[in-house]
């Protein structure tokens, strides 16, 4: 089932009131082993990179629970 005009365009409008746009550079080759990675666990790779960053920054604070 194709996605309606109104869903696209309530779509849109969420991901420009809430959302930032980060565009990230990686070896050819890489892309495709990261989604395979992420799609094993099931996320997606946005989903994936974002809780990898998330988890780094936990870590650079300090609070990883090691501490």
């Amino acid at each position: 089932m194709p996605i309606s005009d109104a869903r696209k365009k309530a779509n849109d409008k969420y991901i420009k009131d809430k959302t930032d746009e980060i565009k990230i550079r990686v070896d050819k080759g890489k892309k495709a082993a990261l989604q395979a990675h992420a799609a094993s666990n099931g996320e997606s790779l946005n989903g994936f990179v974002n809780r990898a960053i998330d988890s780094q920054v936990l870590r650079d604070n300090g609070k990883d629970g090691d501490q």
